[in-house]
């Protein structure tokens, strides 16, 4: 155990060698402060690193991550780290990136009991009742995970489009949400064209008067 973890702290001094070695003046840089254009709010799986899978630096990408990259309107976290990207980082850009082969989905499609992990996916289990009568049109059982996966994407980005935080920038500025499934098998993303950039793109029952709240302060 105690060599499992030594292998990071040799990691770590291997990493910063090496990024002094590129650069002398790269961690002098770094602490100066972030300017991200991206939010990522992925599935908590070791194998999807944000930044490693899109080949991108060090304070590119600001990062969320939860079982099965789930946006929730109760979950607090979630809400902070995305007040935060958007109001305060002004990202333009915010990406739900979920993955096939994915734990929380495959559980989700189950009575199996796990414990209280299963409120969460309860979430899952909700977008899959919404589509059953589409998914259980597709008889592998794997395809079927698949087209849930992506389901679960796209129903994530409609819940950040209906979120007060995200119509706010709407109504100052542009911020375009995205939906990705990254594929395990080959390393590709995967974009989903899921359409959400502006408060018209949700439906008019979640849409909030922004404008006129503003207006009346």
């Amino acid at each position: 155990m105690e060599q499992s973890y030594q292998k990071l702290i040799t990691g770590n001094r291997i990493y910063a060698e090496t990024k002094l070695f590129q650069d002398p003046d790269y961690f002098n840089k770094l602490s100066k402060g972030q300017k991200p254009n991206y939010l990522w709010i992925g599935c908590s799986d070791s194998r999807v690193p944000a930044n490693e899978i899109t080949s991108t630096k060090s304070g590119e990408i600001f990062v969320h991550r939860n079982i099965a990259n789930l946006v929730v309107h109760t979950d607090s976290n979630m809400l902070s780290v995305l007040e935060y990207a958007v109001n305060v980082l002004k990202v333009e850009h915010i990406i739900v990136c979920g993955h096939y082969g994915c734990g929380g989905v495959h559980a989700s499609m189950t009575n199996t009991f796990h414990g209280f992990v299963d409120n969460w996916l309860r979430h899952i289990k909700d977008v899959y009742h919404h589509n059953e009568v589409e998914l259980k049109a597709i008889e592998d059982h794997e395809e079927r995970a698949n087209r849930l996966t992506e389901m679960n994407v796209i129903s994530q980005v409609r819940n950040l489009a209906k979120t007060i935080i995200v119509q706010q920038a709407w109504d100052e500025r542009e911020l375009h949400l995205h939906g990705w499934v990254y594929g395990l098998h080959n390393g590709l993303v995967k974009d989903l064209a899921v359409i959400h950039n502006h408060q018209e793109d949700i439906d008019p029952i979640y849409q909030y008067n922004i404008s006129k709240v503003t207006a009346n302060i």
